[in-house]
Parts: structure tokens; C-alpha cells; sequence
């Protein structure tokens, strides 16, 4: 089942807003084993709007769109369909009524405005917004489905679990789609690809492995479609051991959670505790641990020092230290990790300092330089130099995830 996504409307294109739509779709429909080929963000033109319905219509089984259904003048969805289907709106009593109630409950009437989101087009499929005003749709063309969603992301995943992914398996023309995450640190994407080059050319024809660079991370997604669910899955098995194998010093770990949510978990498991004592990274990396839900059971809190005076007040470093070692050395960022355990009583601490640029470097001591350290309970400490480049950005979220890289080996002995 060939499916294509056109999510519409020009903030996605001139970068107002981020489309992620698409990316939870995406991800929600291959999970069903519903095989993506192709996503298209359109701008607010029914001429483009059109033309883009046609050709999908040509190469694909199914077409979900997003956006365009409001009742505003620049929602031009309604008008493409109008004409690519060649259909008529009228009034859905059942649509109506539930419109009707739901702006009640929230003290408003049914605007002019609001009551053409009532009206739906002839021979069309209508699914209940149990969220949102306006209805989801569905209808053929060419033997192609399309079906229209609002852009309001809770409106629209709503939608897509309730109605969309039951219709779609319910078909039975879905291979089972299943994958494996692995996480891995120390070797760039190239040099990853050049180890497992014999490795790819040996895999099965229904297996995939895609590489996903991140900031100073590479993630290994292993994947498989398959009619055979057992076969797939056991395939996937097999080939994941190979794998670990070959590539098993630069792994991680191996499972789609984030990094800050496994530390989480690895930490409520053995009910310790986290702070952080964070310099150059001005407290991104507190930021990504309380990220997780429930976090403040393991988190006790951060020092974002930047200035030298803040090291030594609140994270216990020496002056003595800071002038012979300066502010970006192995000695500070231990100092500043044994300090930050002792300011939070944490049982862990991790603490950076670094220059992120774009200024501030020397000849010693260029833009990326970065110390970072990790502490644990009976005195265990781990402290790591990295050169990481010449953008800020970039320097600052690599610290950030290679921080969160030593503690997690830290808390699991692998350090």
C-alpha cells in the first residue's frame, strides 16, 4: 500500500512553523506497517493544491493531508477538493449537531464561519472530530484514497488513531514493518559505514539499514518489511546480534528511548539521584534530563557557572585551581563535578566546561576545546577532553549529549 503525506500551508514553507505533522504520521503509519513513499508540503494555492492531488492520485493508494479546513478564506483546502473531485458541499445534520454542542460546552455559537465546517462533500467518508470543528473526510479517485484532516496536531493524531490507522489495516494490504535502534558514539557516519559495508551487502533483501548522524551521536536504525510477522521479527534478531558484533565498543545502547529518559529510568531503578554543574553548555543538559516527565524524582538541580566566581561560591573549585589550570582543564570540570555533588548531596554529577565559540579560543586551547566529567558514589569520576569544531550550536549540543553519553556508562559500569 503505496502511501504519500501532503501536509498544506505557507507557514510551513517560509519556516514559520515546523511540520510535525508529518513526522508523527510518518512514524504512527510505518509502525502499522503502512509503507510511506512520499511527503509534500504545499503552499495556500488551489492551483498547486490540485495539481499535487493529481499526481498522487497517479502513483500512490493513499493520500493524507493535513491543514487547510478551517474556516478562515486562506483555508483553500476545501476549494481544491471541490474541484479535483468534482463534488457538491451540503449540510451533515449528524456533523451540525455535534458542532454545534461542542462550541456550546465552550460557551460560543455557531459562527456563519463555523457552520461551512458542517458541510461536507457528496460520496465522502465522514470521521467524527471529537477535539476539533472541523470533521476528517475521506475520498476516492483513480482507485486512490485521500483522506483530509485538520492541521491541528491534537486534532489530527486523534483522528489518525481513531479512524484513519483502523481503515487502513483493516485492508490487509500491509506488510508487517518492524526496526531496531542503536546508539552509538565515537565513530563519525562515514567511518560507520566503512566497518559495516560487508555487513549491508549481506543483509536480506527485506531488511534496511539507515544511518541517523546526530550531535556527536550516530543512531543505526536495523528495520524489515515482511508478510511473515515471525519471520521478520526473528530475521531482525538474527541480524541485530551481527550487529552488536561488529560495531559492539562504540555502542550505547540498543532501543529507541531517549538518552534522557533511560538515565532517568537507570536512575529510579536504583533510587539515586542527578545534578548537573554545567558552564558552556549554560544548563541545556539540566534542560534534556527534566525534560522527562517525572524527572524530579531523580533530579536535584543544576548550576549554570559561567563566571568564575559562581564556580567557586557555589560549585567549591579553588582559586588556587582556576590559576594555575584556567577555567577550561581537567582539573576545573573535576573540581566542579565533586562540588556540585557535594552542593546537591546527588549521588551523581556531570559538569562541562568548554569554549563554544565563536570567540575566547587560544593556541592552546582552540574554539570546541571541552572538558567533561562525570562523578558517581564511591569516589568514581570520569573525565574526558573533546575537540568538537567551530560552531557554537553545535559545540554546545554534542557537550550536551556526549555528557549524557559518560553518565550513562558511568551508572551502568561501563566506564
Amino acid at each position: 500500500m503505496k502511501t504519500e503525506i501532503i501536509t498544506i500551508g505557507d507557514e510551513l514553507l517560509i519556516g514559520q512553523t515546523t511540520d510535525t505533522n508529518s513526522q508523527w504520521m510518518a512514524r504512527h503509519l510505518s509502525n502499522h506497517g503502512i509503507q510511506v513513499t512520499r511527503i509534500t508540503s504545499l503552499p495556500d494555492q488551489l492551483e498547486v493544491i490540485v495539481e499535487a492531488f493529481s499526481q498522487a492520485a497517479g502513483r500512490s493508494d493513499v493520500v493524507v493531508i493535513t491543514g487547510g479546513l478551517g474556516p478562515t478564506q486562506d483555508d483553500v483546502t476545501r476549494q481544491a477538493i471541490t474541484r479535483f473531485f468534482e463534488v457538491e458541499w451540503r449540510m451533515n445534520a449528524d456533523v451540525y449537531r455535534r458542532l454545534k454542542n461542542y462550541l456550546a460546552q465552550r460557551g460560543y455559537e455557531v459562527s456563519n464561519l463555523n457552520r461551512d465546517q458542517a458541510k461536507t462533500p457528496d460520496g465522502a467518508r465522514v470521521f467524527v472530530n471529537r477535539v476539533g470543528t472541523a470533521p476528517a473526510m475521506g475520498l476516492e479517485k483513480q482507485g486512490c484514497w485521500f483522506y483530509f484532516l485538520p492541521g491541528v496536531p491534537p486534532e489530527m493524531r486523534a483522528l489518525i488513531m481513531s479512524s484513519i490507522l483502523p481503515e487502513l489495516s483493516s485492508r490487509g494490504e500491509s506488510k508487517h514493518y518492524l526496526y531496531n535502534m542503536v546508539l552509538t558514539q565515537g565513530l563519525p557516519e562515514a567511518h560507520l559505514a566503512e566497518k559495516l559495508k560487508d555487513y549491508e551487502q549481506q543483509l536480506p533483501q527485506h531488511l534496511m539499514l539507515a544511518y541517523l548522524p546526530g550531535e556527536g551521536l550516530v543512531r543505526l536504525r536495523l528495520s524489515g518489511r515482511d508478510a511473515d510477522h515471525n519471520r521478520l521479527k526473528g530475521d531482525l534478531e538474527q541480524w541485530l546480534s551481527r550487529l552488536k558484533e561488529l560495531i559492539l565498543p562504540y555502542i550505547v545502547y540498543v532501543g529507541d528511548e531517549p538518552l534522557e529518559r533511560l538515565i532517568g529510568r537507570l536512575l529510579v531503578e536504583r533510587q539515586q539521584s542527578l545534578a548537573t554543574g554545567e558552564s558552556c553548555t549554560g544548563g541545556i543538559i539540566a534542560g534534556l534530563i527534566t525534560s522527562v516527565a517525572g524527572s524530579s524524582r531523580y533530579f536535584k538541580g543544576s548550576v549554570v557557572a559561567y563566571s568564575n566566581q559562581v564556580k567557586m561560591s557555589m560549585l567549591k573549585v579553588s582559586a588556587k585551581t582556576l590559576e594555575q589550570h584556567g577555567a577550561v582543564s581537567q582539573q576545573l570540570v573535576e573540581e566542579m563535578a565533586r562540588g556540585t555533588r557535594k552542593t546537591f548531596g546527588s549521588d551523581y554529577a556531570v559538569s562541562v566546561s568548554g569554549i563554544a565559540g565563536p570567540g575566547g579560543g587560544t593556541a592552546q586551547k582552540g574554539v570546541g576545546t571541552t572538558w567533561i566529567a562525570v562523578a558517581g558514589p564511591d569516589a568514581k569520576i570520569q573525565t574526558r577532553l573533546y575537540h568538537f569544531g567551530h560552531d557554537r550550536e553545535l559545540n554546545i549540543r554534542k557537550t550536551a549529549n556526549t555528557a549524557l553519553v559518560m553518565l550513562k556508562r558511568l551508572i551502568s559500569d561501563e566506564i
